[in-house]
């Protein structure tokens, strides 16, 4: 485990990171950045800019302390964040459908006290069933779609329509662990 000097601060709100980062057994508390969350930049480049201008609207606030950000985006023909409306969420199950598709995290972990900043992109590939209209319909009705990155929760439901993934669990719930925790180690070393 990682001792750390400083207080460890989350950039997010998201109840899935937050869980990851109590998971790592690091205390933190949270911050949500109120940073400009948009960019018209491919996914795998959009996702680093974004945790990075998380990591810096935080460390705004905070003089000593770590601060972890991080942006996640699926693309399939296209990004695919979260759906605005069934509909949405709808067309994105339909996309996904029986296809591999790429998720990507972007996270920046700064200290603001030694003015050091790591930032890396994670990629994973995912592979979805054949989903039917009933499938689409019922997911849907859950909930569970409308506030996740390409309108599903491979920690949730979602998983059942998975049957093959290449890379990072983590990465695709939102925080890939294995790749934060050596970004920690590196932070606290420096």
């Amino acid at each position: 485990m990682i001792k750390f000097s400083v207080p460890v601060i989350l950039a997010s709100g998201s109840p899935r990171r937050m869980e990851i980062l109590s998971t790592m057994g690091i205390p933190f508390t949270v911050c949500v950045s109120d940073a400009d969350e948009h960019c018209d930049l491919g996914p795998e480049a959009a996702v680093g800019i974004l945790s990075l201008r998380k990591a810096e609207a935080v460390a705004r606030e905070h003089q000593n302390a770590i601060i972890i950000a991080a942006d996640t985006l699926v693309a399939c023909d296209g990004a695919m964040g979260k759906p605005h409306s069934e509909k949405e969420a709808e067309s994105m199950l339909r996309r996904l459908s029986d296809r591999w598709h790429d998720v990507y995290t972007g996270v920046a972990v700064k200290h603001t006290g030694k003015d050091k900043t790591i930032q890396q992109t994670v990629h994973t590939r995912v592979h979805f069933v054949h989903l039917s209209d009933e499938d689409i319909s019922s997911y849907i009705a859950t909930g569970e779609p409308m506030d996740k990155a390409g309108a599903y929760a491979i920690q949730g439901m979602g998983v059942m329509f998975i049957d093959e993934i290449d890379g990072s669990y983590s990465n695709v719930i939102g925080l890939p662990m294995a790749q934060l925790y050596a970004m920690l180690k590196e932070m606290e070393r420096a």
